[in-house]
C-alpha cells in the first residue's frame, strides 16, 4: 500500500501534482485494492480447495471526473505497481469491439446466448480488468453490458475503470435506456465510485496557453509539437527514439499504423491520414481511441487535391464529434487552407470547426461522444 501512496506523495512533493484531497483518497483506495489483489490466494491453491469455490473477488473501483483531473495518472500508478500476473488494461472502446467480434464468432457455431461463453473466454487469464475511458454511446453496447459484466464479475474479475461521467450519466438519454439501467446498478453495487473533480486541469495545463496550430509547417513547428507530445505523455524526451507505436484496429480486419502513440496521444502525418484511401470508420476509430491527436504537415488544399481535402473534412468531423484535442502544423491558418475553387465554400464549415477546436471552451470538454447520441452518427 505504501508503495503506491509513496509514489503519489512523491509527485506532490516534487511539484508534479498539486495537493488534492479527492485525488489522494482515490490513490489510497487503489493502494488498498492493490494490496487485496496481491494477497488473494492463487487459482487452484489449497485455500480454494478448502473453501470449495473461488474466493470472492475484491471490490473494484470506478474513477470519474472532468478531463485532466488525474484519472489516467492514478490508473498508471495502480496498474504498473500491481504485482499479479493475471491483469489486463484496455481502452473501453477497444474492449467492446473485441466483445462484439467474439460474439460473432460464437454465433457462427453455436445457438443461444453467446455472452456466457465470451465472458468465460475473456477472463480465462484475468483477475483484474482495468478500463480506460468507459463511455457508452451506442445501443449495441448498452444492450449487453449488464449481462456481460455480471458474468465477468461472477467469474471473479475485479474491475477498475475511469470515465468522464458518473455511472448514472452513462448512455444518458440513449435509446431504450431502461435496458441499460441494470448496468448502472451493477457498477454502483460492485465498484466503489469515486469522483475526481479537483481544481487543476493537468491536461489543459500541459497543453499550455500558447499556440496549438503552427504556421508554417517547418522544423520549428515540428519541434514545438514534439515538445507538446512529451509534456502530454510524461515520456522522457531523451528516449524519443523509442516512443511506442501502435497498429490501430479500424474495423473490417484493417489496421492503421500510428507512428507515435502513448497515453491517449497520437502523432500522424497528414499524408498518413488523408493521402491514403481512408474513410469515416478509420477516423472514428482514431477519434474514439485517442483524446489528443497531433497532425504534422497539413498543406493548402484545392480542387487539385480534392480527395485529400474530403478526407480531411471527414477526419475533422470525427475528431470534433469526440471532442478530441487537436494540435497541428500547417501551411496556413484554418480559414486559409482551402480558399478558392470547387469545394472552398463547403470547407468553410471545417475551418470554423478547426478554429473552435483551439478555444478554451473546447479544450475544457471531456473526450467522447455525447451519450445522448444512440448510435455513431456518420461524419458529414
Amino acid at each position: 500500500m505504501t508503495d503506491l501512496l509513496a509514489a503519489y506523495d512523491g509527485l506532490v512533493a516534487d511539484g508534479e501534482l498539486k495537493p488534492d484531497p479527492e485525488q489522494r483518497a482515490a490513490a489510497g483506495r487503489l493502494a488498498r485494492l492493490q494490496q487485496e489483489l496481491e494477497a488473494a490466494p492463487p487459482r487452484g491453491s489449497l485455500l480454494w480447495r478448502i473453501a470449495g469455490r473461488r474466493p470472492e473477488a475484491p471490490r473494484g473501483v470506478y474513477l470519474w471526473g472532468a478531463v485532466g483531473r488525474g484519472k489516467s495518472m492514478l490508473m498508471d500508478l495502480f496498474y504498473d505497481r500491481l504485482a499479479i500476473r493475471r491483469k489486463r488494461r484496455v481502452h473501453f472502446h477497444a474492449f467492446m469491439l473485441e466483445v462484439h467480434a467474439r460474439m460473432r464468432e460464437v454465433r457462427k457455431s453455436e445457438s443461444g446466448d453467446p455472452i456466457p461463453q465470451v465472458a468465460a473466454a475473456l477472463v480465462e487469464d484475468v483477475r483484474c480488468l482495468a478500463f480506460d475511458e468507459m463511455v457508452v454511446n451506442n445501443s449495441a453496447d448498452a444492450m449487453i453490458l449488464s449481462r456481460l459484466f455480471t458474468a465477468l464479475i461472477g467469474h471473479g474479475v475485479t474491475v477498475v475503470a475511469t470515465s468522464n461521467r458518473p455511472p448514472s450519466d452513462l448512455y444518458k438519454n440513449g435509446l431504450n435506456r431502461e435496458h441499460f439501467l441494470p448496468f448502472v446498478a451493477l457498477i454502483e453495487a460492485k465498484l466503489d465510485v469515486m469522483s475526481l473533480n479537483g481544481p487543476t486541469d493537468y491536461r489543459r495545463h500541459r497543453l499550455g496557453d500558447g499556440k496549438r496550430w503552427f504556421v508554417p509547417a517547418d522544423a520549428a513547428a515540428t519541434e514545438a509539437l514534439s515538445a507538446a507530445f512529451f509534456r502530454l505523455t510524461d515520456y522522457p524526451p531523451e528516449d524519443r527514439a523509442h516512443v511506442p507505436s501502435l497498429d490501430l484496429d479500424v474495423g473490417g480486419g484493417r489496421l492503421l499504423h500510428v507512428p507515435k502513440a502513448l497515453k491517449g496521444v497520437a502523432v500522424f502525418s497528414f499524408k498518413r491520414l488523408c493521402a491514403e484511401a481512408r474513410g469515416a470508420s478509420d477516423y472514428l476509430a482514431v477519434a474514439r481511441h485517442f483524446h489528443t491527436v497531433i497532425i504534422v504537415g497539413i498543406p493548402r488544399m484545392g480542387p487539385e487535391n480534392r480527395n485529400e481535402a474530403a478526407r480531411f473534412v471527414t477526419l475533422v468531423d470525427a475528431l470534433y464529434e469526440y471532442k478530441v484535442k487537436l494540435l497541428a502544423s500547417a501551411a496556413a491558418e484554418p480559414d486559409q487552407l482551402y480558399v478558392a475553387g470547387d469545394g472552398a465554400f463547403e470547407f468553410e464549415r471545417t475551418a470554423s470547426r478547426l478554429a473552435e477546436m483551439q478555444s478554451d471552451d473546447y479544450l475544457a470538454l471531456g473526450h467522447g461522444q455525447d451519450d445522448a447520441a444512440d448510435d455513431l452518427a456518420p461524419t458529414r
